[in-house]
């Protein structure tokens, strides 16, 4: 399994595309934040923060995911590996751990250019405001992972790129979570708290002061267990063609 996660980890760090797109990404908002540099005030390098890492799941998540989990379906790497003996439940797993290893790497850096470049322009981040920019991160990486989880689900069960990136999109647009309030706002109202989306914002809440943090932890970890159990289960139903 750690040979298996060590190749991945070259695979992904040499991966071309990776290095055009993140640097691309990074420029195209340096350039809109400057553009609106005008108008900043002392509460935009959080306001922005919540702006900009609302749509981290989707622009960053989405190549993470594409990258992590659907690279081996497109090149017919995955059914090698199950034929060379690797155990499913490992692949499982150990893509679980990459996208949350490379989703940390992106989300922790990016307050770095966010705080840093408003910085240039400026308007310094104090130790607070640095404190808050990193739980923004977090509360959006947390979606980020647990949505690759759920979305991992189809990507094992029925070996598609196209059914499981849809699926992810509409996790990351925040669609799913938005018709699933709606309707349990009809039938069933308390169990809202247990979305994704309010529990990773009740592990944030916690962790500055304005709540018990272990219950929304515990909820996290059995959310991601869960998902991570059904693609396995998923996966070995799935026959592959050797």
């Amino acid at each position: 399994m750690l040979r298996y996660i060590n190749g991945e980890i070259y695979r992904l760090l040499h991966k071309r595309s990776m290095y055009i797109y993140f640097p691309a990404m990074a420029v195209g908002y340096v350039l809109l934040a400057y553009i609106r540099s005008g108008g900043f005030t002392e509460s935009s390098i959080v306001n922005d923060a919540i702006n900009l890492f609302n749509f981290l799941p989707i622009l960053a998540g989405g190549f993470l995911f594409s990258a992590v989990y659907t690279d081996d379906l497109n090149s017919k790497n995955l059914i090698s590996l199950v034929g060379f003996g690797l155990s499913k439940t490992k692949i499982v797993f150990s893509k679980l751990f990459l996208m949350t290893l490379f989703g940390t790497v992106v989300f922790g850096l990016t307050p770095v250019l966010h705080c840093g470049f408003y910085g240039f322009l400026g308007w310094q981040a104090d130790a607070g405001t640095w404190i808050t920019v990193y739980l923004i991160a977090l509360k959006f990486l947390l979606t980020t992972i647990a949505f690759s989880a759920l979305a991992g689900i189809v990507v094992y069960g029925l070996l598609r790129t196209t059914f499981s990136i849809v699926l992810y999109i509409l996790l990351a647009f925040g669609v799913i979570s938005g018709l699933l309030t709606t309707a349990l706002n009809t039938f069933a109202p308390g169990l809202i708290v247990f979305l994704m989306p309010n529990i990773s914002n009740g592990i944030t809440v916690g962790l500055m002061g304005g709540g018990p943090v272990a219950l929304p932890v515990f909820q996290y970890v059995v959310y991601v267990a869960a998902a991570a159990v059904l693609s396995v289960a998923a996966f070995y139903k799935k026959e592959m063609e050797f």
